[in-house]
């Protein structure tokens, strides 16, 4: 398929052509370029002519993915879009994302701040430094490392932790680290321009995780996960920091929960801060923890910010793999599910959060504390 540069498409008249997005639900949840249209890949592949039906025949079709890479493709594997003017989108959606940051690089930096000050104070800025007092995040001489992975979480934290640095209630250090293990070309660039634009000055470092883990059948996110973890503490260690920031945030921790107790049997939380087991002295925390999910993404469109959706070397669409490994998908059906029963009981949300506060231990059948499993059988008899 023909190839054709965002910027070539701006000289075309808005009529004369059709951008057709063939990416999943769980990156076109992070936007899509304007005036686009979803064309499913699947049933496109299966069936372009009755997908298409609808959209004129006369227009130039541009498809486009994530990095241009699966919309390459089509034409060759698709007869029926031989017969049409069809191109593919270069560098994909992320090319589009870049082509808009180079544009308004100058005022992105002084809008988004002065958002986070003024606009988006209450929600995004209180929480954070409420989760800081709070879970006694931020202590003085602190030397953290603030890992960022290029998505809208990490990126906004380490504005969030700019911010709280110039109050001076605390002196601390910070370094804004961002480990590379083996992200195309297109999704380092995106990262470099956007923590330019911000104003946020990155140390970069390579890692080898996705080859690494290119072989593995059984649970390759886990393993992906775990290892990011690990390559994180270790080089925050030797730039002589103490701890490592995770972007993880309030609709994180309630996901988490509920998956534990719906596919891990299990009750737990993610914990606001950890001693690290495998570093000595080195400890994580997650300044985010009391910060909703849907301010964060008002944050990032009211200042018209568009950040890495997706990173997984297997598929390019595994954009929230967590440290559990659980998937994109899995975590989308667990937002959705959570969304079905606050519109049942607004208050769903705060009581799955606060369910792992108020834990009576009176009326729970087992524990474990340190590996070790207590029943409430142990000392029954006693208490009769």
């Amino acid at each position: 398929m023909k190839e054709v540069t965002y910027e070539e498409i701006k000289t075309w008249s808005e009529d004369s052509y059709v951008l057709i997005d063939i990416r999943d639900e769980g990156l076109r949840a992070y936007g899509m370029m304007p005036g686009a249209v979803f064309v499913d890949q699947e049933k496109l592949e299966n069936d372009a002519e009755q997908e298409l039906k609808y959209i004129a025949k006369d227009k130039k079709l541009v498809f486009y993915c994530e990095i241009g890479r699966r919309s390459r493709e089509l034409q060759d594997e698709i007869a029926f879009l031989q017969e049409c003017d069809c191109y593919s989108l270069k560098d994909g959606y992320v090319g589009f994302v870049r082509f808009n940051l180079a544009e308004k690089e100058k005022e992105l930096q002084h809008k988004a701040e002065e958002s986070i000050r003024k606009k988006f104070h209450k929600q995004l800025f209180s929480p954070f430094a409420k989760a800081c007092k709070t879970y006694q995040l931020i202590k003085e001489g602190d030397h953290i490392a603030v890992c960022i992975s290029g998505g809208k979480d990490s990126m906004l934290m380490a504005k969030l932790f700019q911010e709280i640095k110039t109050h001076r209630q605390v002196s601390f250090d910070l370094t804004f680290l961002v480990m590379d293990p083996g992200y195309n070309t297109e999704n380092r660039a995106l990262i470099e321009s956007n923590a330019k634009a911000l104003g946020i000055p990155i140390t970069i470092f390579e890692s080898d995780i996705f080859d690494a883990v290119d072989t593995i059948e059984k649970n390759p996110c886990y393993l992906c996960a775990r290892m990011r973890r690990g390559y994180l503490y270790s080089k925050a260690k030797e730039l002589g920091c103490n701890k490592i920031a995770l972007g993880h945030h309030y609709d994180d921790v309630i996901e988490t929960i509920l998956m534990g107790m719906l596919h891990g049997g299990q009750v737990q939380t993610m914990m606001p801060k950890l001693h690290s087991t495998n570093f000595e002295g080195m400890e994580l925390i997650r300044p985010m923890y009391l910060i909703r999910e849907s301010d964060i993404c008002a944050w990032r469109d009211y200042n018209g910010l568009h950040f890495l959706q997706c990173a997984c070397h297997f598929t390019d669409t595994c954009t929230t793999c967590h440290e559990d490994g659980t998937t994109s998908s899995k975590r989308l059906e667990t937002k959705k599910l959570i969304a079905q029963l606050k519109k049942e009981n607004p208050f769903v949300e705060a009581n799955i959060f606060k369910s792992v506060e108020n834990v009576n231990l009176d009326t729970v059948i087992a524990y474990k504390k340190n590996g070790v499993r207590t029943s409430f059988l142990d000392e029954y008899d006693e208490e009769g």
